[in-house]
C-alpha cells in the first residue's frame, strides 16, 4: 500500500465500506495476490472478509473467485489495488461472465494516477458502473428507515 497513489485514503475507504457491508450482511470476498512472495492482506482488511482467495493470476476468477460468490448474487462491487492490473482483469472477466459490476472509484488505486484513470475509462467502456463509496453506502441502505441507518451514517460522515 505505501507505493499506491493515495494508498492510505484508499485503504481507509475500503475498511469503511467493508464495515458498512458487514452491518448490512453483505458478503465480502477478499483476494491476496501471491501472498507467499508479496505478503498477506493487512489484518484490518482480512478480518472483515467472509472469505479470502489466495491467487496467482491477476484475474481472480482464474483462481476461483466465481466459485465462492453466493449463487443468488449477480452484482459485484470491486475495490482495491491495483486498478489497472488485478482489479481491471477481474472486473472484465466478471462482466464477460454476466455479472453486474460496479467499481468504487474512490476505493481503488494504482501506483500511478494515470494507470488508474485509464483503467477506469476502459472498465466503464466495457460496461462497469463507476460509483463512489458514499453513493454505495446510501444505495445499500435504501432508506433512513433501515435499522442500520445511524450506524452507517456515522461511518459515512
Amino acid at each position: 500500500m505505501p507505493a499506491i497513489d493515495q494508498g492510505e485514503t484508499i485503504l481507509n475507504l475500503c475498511i469503511r465500506t467493508a464495515k458498512i457491508a458487514k452491518l448490512l450482511e453483505i458478503p465480502i470476498i477478499g483476494t491476496e495476490q501471491s501472498p507467499i512472495s508479496l505478503g498477506s492482506n493487512m489484518e484490518s482488511i482480512k478480518s472483515l472478509c467472509s472469505k479470502t482467495i489466495c491467487k496467482e493470476y491477476f484475474d481472480a476468477c482464474a483462481d476461483g473467485l466465481t466459485e465462492v460468490i453466493p449463487n443468488h448474487r449477480q452484482q459485484c462491487i470491486l475495490m482495491g489495488c491495483e486498478t489497472h492490473v488485478c482489479l481491471m482483469q477481474t472486473a472484465l472477466k466478471l462482466i464477460d461472465e454476466g455479472y453486474d459490476v460496479s467499481v468504487v472509484v474512490d476505493g481503488v488505486g494504482s501506483r500511478k494516477a494515470l494507470d488508474k484513470q485509464i483503467a477506469l475509462e476502459r472498465l466503464q467502456a466495457a460496461g462497469a458502473r463507476l460509483i463512489t463509496s458514499e453513493m454505495l453506502g446510501f444505495e445499500w441502505l435504501k432508506s433512513a428507515q433501515n435499522p442500520a441507518f445511524k450506524e452507517v451514517l456515522a461511518l459515512l460522515k
